[in-house]
């Protein structure tokens, strides 16, 4: 660590599980409740922007409940004493901000963030939303749907994305399920530039082979610990 090389992070939803999120792909996640085809995919809005907006609009309202965990406020502590951390999340929640994360990337999106499908503007949303909605840039109603990355779209900063996995000396991935494309494949591009891979677990996720070195457990214990040890390596080289 007395080389301070850059740390590339990739968290999901197993990170905000324990602050009352709901992960998605559990026996008890939103994909059990809910068919992803009908809200959460471009064909789902257009053939049923009512239910799209109505799930959404849930979300949004139970996020304003939830807060973040001590998983969230140890990978802020590490972005403020370690120098060249990047947060590569995949989480549409805004828990990563509340806990102090400066340097942060959303590839799927926001839930608290609007996008206008007809000028192309993104605006901070934390209301319902609705077909009614009138976007604050261009004034027409009908085209705001939520600024949230559905299947069969491409996940928003890949480029800048590809990029730091080619300059990561340690790359992190916490509470994903390794079932999702591109991020799944992360770890073996961060690897082919001779990262050291570290998974964050709560169990072995699929791809969980392909890391260096692994630790299973809740968020809220591992994650602390892990950050404490990395800390700990640049203070006591």
């Amino acid at each position: 660590m007395r080389s301070t090389p850059n740390i590339v992070i990739l968290t999901g939803a197993g990170l905000s599980a324990e602050s009352g999120v709901s992960t998605f792909r559990d026996p008890n996640g939103i994909w059990a409740k809910f068919d992803y085809r009908d809200v959460a995919t471009p064909e789902g809005f257009a053939n049923n922007p009512i239910r799209v907006h109505e799930f959404y609009n849930m979300r949004r309202r139970l996020h304003a409940t939830v807060k973040p965990n001590a998983a969230h406020l140890a990978l802020a502590r590490l972005e403020q004493r370690h120098p060249g951390v990047t947060i590569v999340t995949q989480n549409v929640d805004a828990l990563h901000e509340q806990a102090g994360t400066k340097n942060l990337i959303h590839m799927h999106g926001e839930m608290m963030k609007a996008l206008c499908a007809r000028c192309g503007t993104r605006h901070p949303w934390h209301g319902d939303l609705a077909i009614e909605t009138v976007c604050p840039s261009c004034a027409r109603p009908g085209g705001m749907r939520p600024d949230v990355v559905w299947f069969g779209e491409m996940p928003y900063h890949m480029e800048r994305i590809t990029e730091l996995l080619s300059r990561a000396g340690h790359f992190i991935s916490i509470g994903t399920s390794g079932n999702v494309y591109p991020a799944a494949g992360f770890v073996a591009q961060a690897a082919s530039h001779g990262a050291h891979t570290v998974e964050l677990n709560l169990e072995p996720s699929s791809g969980a082979r392909h890391f260096r070195e692994s630790l299973h457990g809740p968020a809220t214990e591992i994650v602390p610990a892990y950050v404490a040890s990395l800390l700990a390596q640049q203070t006591h080289p």
